[in-house]
């Protein structure tokens, strides 16, 4: 009697593990699909515009989509064997790019039905490991396991308000790095998360504040020249075409960069801060003054520096920031990336559009968000409008 029993619970556990891995082809099939390599126009080995789109791009520079029917594509990361994963906020997922030989091959929709996942990062030890943070928490799993079985790391982010984006990243500390943007346009918040930066280790532990002030820091990223982090900041709205600026802020342990009265050049927000003061509230050491001010309501996201190899000599070390386009203005303004140029000491020297033409006679076209820069002179941006991920290649002489 005994081993019949035995027997019995044998067969339902064989029936259970493979009723489990039929339902999980079932819905790779449903999440899986092929890739039809997105239409070119022209030779991509040549520089121009490839996207049909009249894109316009400096001289040797090239530009072509490099992945289509992405919606809502916003944070890009490599894994440990060259895919392409990305999040698709608006979709509530989170996308794999099967990549080979450079080209994209299958299209896996891995995560569903997320809450507003945003930020995802691969541990630099074990490109295995994947970290993605929703709105409310961040949660890490091993890709290379079956099931995937996610491990929330780190809970109790605020959730709703004016900005519900989580970014993060790992800093050359090996340390994973958290924005969170404002609940509202201007206001005093009553949240100790809200508009700040945070880092911590690998398990969620030692959860500590870098910096505050941030209204929206959408997206960071570090310096090759000294490791500093370099962090866009959108600005509020309501004050005009022209006020106040997005910023570009160098970010330093325990800094206050001024939001919400201050903004800019250490400008004092006299709408909305109407006390008194017998100096100016907004002035070093207090709060740190922009390093870069940018033109109002561009929404300043994805930044990025540029290594050395493959790229001509002219644009190392400098930064490509994506303009993801004005909502709060009476005329449109953005939708391109930007060519921030630096000095060999990373001091800004003027900003120049680099790739333009998301917006052609008031009509938009698409919206950069993301950018990722790769030595051999590739790079990669995302367009949550379109769906796309483009690819650009500087196709010039090698220096």
């Amino acid at each position: 009697m005994k081993r019949n029993l035995t027997l019995v619970l044998i067969l339902v556990a064989v029936l259970v593990v493979l009723v489990f891995i039929n339902e999980r082809r079932k819905q790779q099939e449903d999440t899986e699909e092929a890739i039809q390599p997105p239409v070119i126009v022209g030779d991509p080995s040549l520089a121009g515009d490839h996207t049909g789109l009249g894109l316009v791009l400096p001289e040797h520079f090239g530009i072509q989509k490099f992945v289509e029917d992405v919606p809502g594509a916003r944070v890009m990361a490599w894994d440990g064997m060259g895919n392409l994963w990305i999040s698709q906020t608006s979709e509530d997922a989170i996308t794999k790019i099967t990549v080979q030989n450079g080209n994209p091959t299958k299209k896996e929709k891995v995560f569903s039905r997320l809450k507003r996942p945003h930020g995802i990062a691969f541990d630099p030890q074990d490109g295995n490991v994947l970290y993605f943070a929703e709105e409310d928490k961040i949660s890490q799993v091993n890709i290379a396991t079956e099931p995937l079985n996610p491990v929330v790391i780190k809970d109790g982010l605020p959730t709703g308000g004016r900005h519900v984006t989580r970014t993060i990243k790992f800093g050359p500390d090996d340390r994973l790095y958290l924005s969170v943007g404002s609940s509202c346009n201007v206001c005093i918040e009553d949240n100790e998360y809200r508009a700040k930066i945070f880092s911590m280790k690998k398990d969620g532990s030692d959860f500590k504040e870098l910096a505050r002030g941030l209204r929206n820091s959408v997206f960071f990223t570090w310096s090759y020249l000294d490791g500093k982090m370099w962090a866009t900041d959108m600005g509020s709205d309501h004050l005009g075409d022209d006020l106040p600026p997005d910023e570009i802020n160098v970010i330093q342990q325990d800094g206050n960069y001024g939001w919400p009265n201050c903004y800019g050049k250490n400008n004092h927000d006299s709408d909305f801060d109407k006390n008194v003061y017998i100096r100016n509230p907004c002035m070093d050491p207090y709060e740190i003054s922009s390093h870069i001010d940018l033109p109002a309501h561009t929404a300043v996201l994805g930044l990025d520096f540029i290594p050395e190899e493959g790229w001509p000599s002219s644009l190392w070390y400098d930064l490509i920031v994506a303009s993801h386009g004005s909502s709060e203005r009476s005329e449109k303004i953005g939708y391109k990336l930007l060519h921030v140029k630096l000095d060999a000491k990373g001091n800004y020297e003027g900003t120049e559009d680099f790739i333009s033409g998301w917006l052609q006679d008031d009509e938009v076209l698409g919206r950069p968000v993301d950018v990722l820069i790769q030595p051999g002179g590739q790079m990669y941006v995302s367009d949550d409008k379109s769906g796309v991920i483009y690819k650009v290649t500087y196709n010039g002489p090698q220096e």
